[in-house]
């Protein structure tokens, strides 16, 4: 089997391999794409908690960029953990460079067990430079709250913070609505000329880390091989449903999902 696309992958590491880039290359590579990657951070974590982070150098994070890019160029790219003004500078500037249309942003601010992955002077350029750049944006509540400094309690506020954050510059929008207590989990695709609701059955487990990473990647992959933005949200988030559904019940808290869902290994390696 070739790899259908090539995907960039612009994020910080999980050791645990539940989120961040590891999660991203599980996902890219499932859903049968060629997976390249930049490393934003290395974070030191488990399912209990992120113990500490430590940033790359932005220099080598442009480098990373401009020289992958120059030999494979991507069809799609995922930007996952930015956790400074500086290394969001260099990644705008990275991306002026490489001219790679299709970019999709996972705003990752806080890590599954309550850790803090950004600063407030680079949530503001986000705001300011970023948001403009790209695509899609995929924020779930609490990230969207931060974005839109606005408190959202259901689908009407949701909507609402959407609106704001196209007014940002957004092209696209999808807020995940998984924070929110209901029976069925509502995330909401948005645009100026249309909105949509993808409503998916609730699995109960702890068992969610990675989620966040792995639908923006799902997405970029499916974008990557040309479908539409619309169509590349609800494929993705089947997958991670899917994914969320065959956990396979790793580690002591929030453990990882089953990236491997997508696959069919054939007999002769069984």
């Amino acid at each position: 089997m070739k790899p259908n696309s090539k995907v960039l992958i612009i994020a910080g590491s999980d050791s645990s391999g539940g989120a961040g880039i590891q999660a991203d290359i599980k996902t890219v590579t499932a859903l049968g794409s060629y997976a390249m990657s930049t490393i934003t951070a290395v974070t030191t974590q488990n399912t209990t908690g992120v113990k500490s982070i430590v940033g790359i150098d932005p220099k080598e994070i442009f480098k990373q960029i401009i020289y992958t890019c120059k030999d494979i160029k991507p069809d799609a790219i995922k930007i996952g953990m930015l956790h400074s003004p500086k290394v969001i500078k260099s990644v705008l500037r990275a991306l002026n460079l490489i001219k790679i249309k299709k970019i999709i942003l996972d705003p990752v601010m806080v890590a599954k067990g309550g850790a803090k992955l950004i600063d407030t002077s680079a949530i503001k350029l986000l705001k300011l430079k970023l948001i403009k750049k790209v695509s899609l944006i995929t924020p779930n509540i609490p990230e969207a709250e931060i974005l839109t400094t606005t408190k959202i309690l259901d689908k009407e506020d949701m909507i609402y913070a959407a609106n704001k954050l196209l007014g940002l510059g957004a092209k696209n929008v999808l807020i995940k609505g998984g924070h929110l207590s209901h029976k069925n989990v509502k995330d909401i695709f948005i645009n100026k000329k249309d909105i949509k609701i993808f409503e998916s059955r609730r699995h109960k487990t702890q068992n969610t880390h990675g989620t966040g990473c792995t639908l923006s990647s799902a997405i970029t992959t499916f974008m990557s091989c040309g479908k539409p933005v619309k169509r590349s949200c609800e494929l993705g988030i089947k997958y991670v449903n899917s994914a969320i559904k065959s956990n396979p019940k790793y580690g002591k808290g929030h453990g990882p999902i089953n990236h491997l869902i997508s696959l069919k290994v054939n007999t002769k390696f069984k």
